[in-house]
């Protein structure tokens, strides 16, 4: 008997050429148990029909392979400018002597038994959620339950165009047969590799069965389903996930046994009638896929299409992180030109991506130039502050350029101040030249005079209001000042602020830049990034497992630092050189952006994120006894 080796899915890392395919079993590392008894199921044996069948075999075994190759067909219900379309594919795949062969359970009836064996697998990247468990243990009924009904009708009833391959159950051992469930991207990553066609479906049937081999295992092959999208289309169709799994689970296996509504209308209309004989018969809901698909064509809200008429998914949808594990732990985000947008706003669509993703299980860490008071103010406009929310007086973070940093439980772990000597001096600079300046003092602000820039430190930029100090003098004694910031226009701040400065600080202090009209004076040899350094070492965690988004030249070491470093589009020249990928802008979503490319491993706007693709597979054993 062949191993058992239904998935026989080419990795994406070899190249398009290549003709073995082949899967990684992780049965020793399932998710999940599902050990129960084996159902059993009657089917007469008076039904089957004993005539053997013959058919040319279209297949090529190479000399030079220790594998056998098998033809294989794809079969997939999709929608192509604005009509459906299924385009059945020959590929090449082959079975692996390094895959488990299933253990076969003696019958207990001294009659022969036709064996079923049913895996249902589940991918490595859909993270643990119940309600996949509870699907895949129903799925462990509903599988044989489906093929019983169906092995009786392709016996007891005659079709004009099903292919008639498979019609002798009575010649077979045993039959095999196995449902993957995944996410979108893994069905999309099948899609581009095997049918040329870059994006999901909702499902895909794959014919592993050849007659000329005349083996006594019936191996009918493989069903994947996207149960991202099954969970949309549920969605749409007014009834429940499972409802729409069994749907389309029905329709691959109906392709797998000979039916095909793409060879003619005939042939369409036959197997949309037996897709609801199944689900009828079942006392399962649905119309059938076929006819689900007619009546969802008028429905243009879910998806969007491209200009080649391809199905695109919204990365940003709210939701659609639950069928990924996070590639990351933690997430460092800067505020100003990052999360914010052009109006120092958090849109919703990425305040919704931050509490999904902290939902999923991410941390998220703010890391900004701003002062804690003022981004907890920013954030609690859109209930991402406080108890449930990313941020409050009891996380960690780090604020001020990495000046102030607080650990668990918002516990003050870090703080550098501003040499008096380059304070005092500012504050004379300011007078003297009416530059306004504000001393950042952990929660309050300081300066010297009223200025119009300065309001917009607070009403725009969500700051402390400034209190004004009488002298250069009071303002040094005052408090301890972690930074300042000099106000002025992008062209002022270019020709004469920063080159003075950077000039007369040397040692004593840097200079840096997070907004065009603001320069920053911070303590020499400190950064945004020695900040989440050391939060990192506080918290214990690697830099390989943190993720970080930005824009600004401030932002440069820490996006250095990070496993995947992201710059928005509208960033520095500087920081863009140094990220990873390019995110698209802050006034477009780009922390969000980001967010959900980084679940999916797909595409920001950089290099791909690639990821290394293992299937869980989870054997179970149904036995259908025939009398």
């Amino acid at each position: 008997m062949l191993s058992r080796s239904s998935f026989l899915l080419r990795s994406l890392l070899l190249p398009p050429s290549s003709a073995m395919a082949f899967a990684i079993s992780r049965a020793a590392a399932t998710t999940f148990s599902l050990e129960r008894s084996p159902a059993t199921f009657s089917i007469s044996r008076r039904s089957f029909n004993l005539s053997p069948t013959c058919r040319t075999a279209r297949f090529t075994v190479p000399s030079s392979s220790k594998s056998s190759l098998f033809g294989r067909r794809f079969h997939a219900l999709c929608r192509e400018a604005g009509r459906r379309l299924s385009k059945p594919m020959r590929i090449v795949s082959g079975s692996n002597k390094e895959y488990r062969k299933m253990r076969r359970r003696p019958g207990k009836s001294k009659e022969k038994q036709l064996e079923l064996s049913v895996s249902i697998c589940i991918e490595e990247e859909l993270p643990d959620d119940p309600e996949i468990s509870s699907i895949a243990e129903l799925l462990r009924l509903n599988v044989p339950m489906a093929m019983k009904l169906a092995f009786e009708r392709i016996t007891d009833s005659n079709y004009k165009t099903r292919d008639t391959s498979i019609r002798d159950l009575g010649g077979f051992d045993s039959v095999e047969l196995s449902v993957l469930l995944c996410n979108d991207e893994f069905i999309r990553k099948l899609n581009k590799e095997w049918r040329d066609e870059d994006h999901a479906t909702d499902v895909l049937s794959m014919s592993e069965h050849i007659p000329e081999l005349n083996l006594p295992v019936l191996m009918l092959g493989d069903i994947v389903i996207s149960i991202e999208t099954a969970e949309r289309q549920a969605e749409e169709r007014g009834h429940t996930l499972i409802d729409e799994i069994r749907i389309l689970m029905v329709h691959g296996l109906l392709h797998l046994l000979g039916f095909d509504h793409e060879i003619s209308e005939n042939a369409e209309e036959e197997m949309e009638e037996e897709e609801e004989f199944v689900l009828k018969s079942l006392g399962w809901k649905g119309k059938g896929l076929i006819r689900s698909a007619y009546d969802a064509e008028t429905n243009a809200n879910l998806h969007m299409e491209n200009s080649n008429g391809s199905l695109l998914i919204d990365k940003k949808k709210e939701g659609s992180l639950r069928f990924y594990k996070p590639k990351f732990k933690y997430i460092f985000c800067d505020m100003d030109g990052t999360l914010l947008n052009s109006k120092s706003q958090v849109s919703l669509t990425n305040a919704r991506a931050l509490k999904e993703a902290s939902s999923r299980g991410l941390k998220i860490l703010i890391a900004t130039g701003k002062a804690r008071p003022a981004a907890i103010s920013v954030l609690q406009m859109v209930d991402l502050a406080g108890k449930d929310g990313i941020i409050s007086e009891h996380s960690p973070g780090v604020f001020l350029q990495g000046l102030l940093v607080y650990g668990i439980n918002g516990r003050e772990i870090f703080k550098r101040n501003l040499d008096p000597n380059v304070c005092r001096e500012a504050g004379h600079y300011s007078l003297e030249h009416k530059v306004p300046l504000v001393a950042f003092c952990q929660d309050r602000c300081l300066t010297l005079f009223n200025h119009p820039l300065l309001d917009t430190l607070h009403t725009v930029y969500h700051e402390p209001k400034a209190e004004i100090m009488p002298s250069v003098e009071h303002l040094v004694t005052a408090a301890d000042i972690q930074k300042l910031i000099f106000f002025d226009t992008a062209e002022g701040i270019a020709t004469n602020l920063r080159p003075y400065w950077s000039e007369t600080t040397k040692d004593h202090a840097s200079v840096v830049q997070a907004v065009p009209d603001m320069l920053e004076i911070v303590p020499f040899g400190t950064s945004k990034g020695s900040g989440v350094k050391l939060l990192l070492d506080h918290l214990g965690v690697s830099s390989k497992e943190i993720m970080a988004i930005g824009d600004g030249e401030n932002d440069m070491e820490m996006l250095e630092l990070a496993s995947l470093g992201v710059a928005l589009s509208n960033g520095s020249d500087k920081t863009k050189a140094v990220a990873d990928v390019i995110g698209v802008s802050n006034d477009e979503d780009g922390v969000a952006d980001a967010i959900y490319s980084s679940f999916r491993g797909a595409e920001i706007t950089g290099p791909y994120i690639s990821a290394y693709l293992y299937y869980v597979f989870i054997f179970l054993h149904v036995t259908i006894i025939c009398n």
